[in-house]
């Protein structure tokens, strides 16, 4: 499973980082990205939750 955060749509709400912060966390730009690619298997729930969260709908979890 792969995940990918549009940055250009993040308005950095920080909720993906809370949800998963296995996999997501804010960069430089205070914009939310996708750290840990492939995703770790234990994380992966917690990584779609992330993804359905999120109130701008920027995050892609796929495979």
């Amino acid at each position: 499973m792969k995940a990918e955060v549009d940055q250009e749509g993040c308005i950095s709400c920080g909720l993906c980082t809370t949800i998963c912060p296995e996999v997501f966390r804010m960069n430089d730009d205070d914009k939310a990205e996708a750290y840990q690619n492939p995703v770790p298997a234990a994380a992966e729930a917690s990584a779609a939750e992330a993804a359905e969260s999120c109130p701008v709908s920027v995050i892609d979890v796929s495979g």
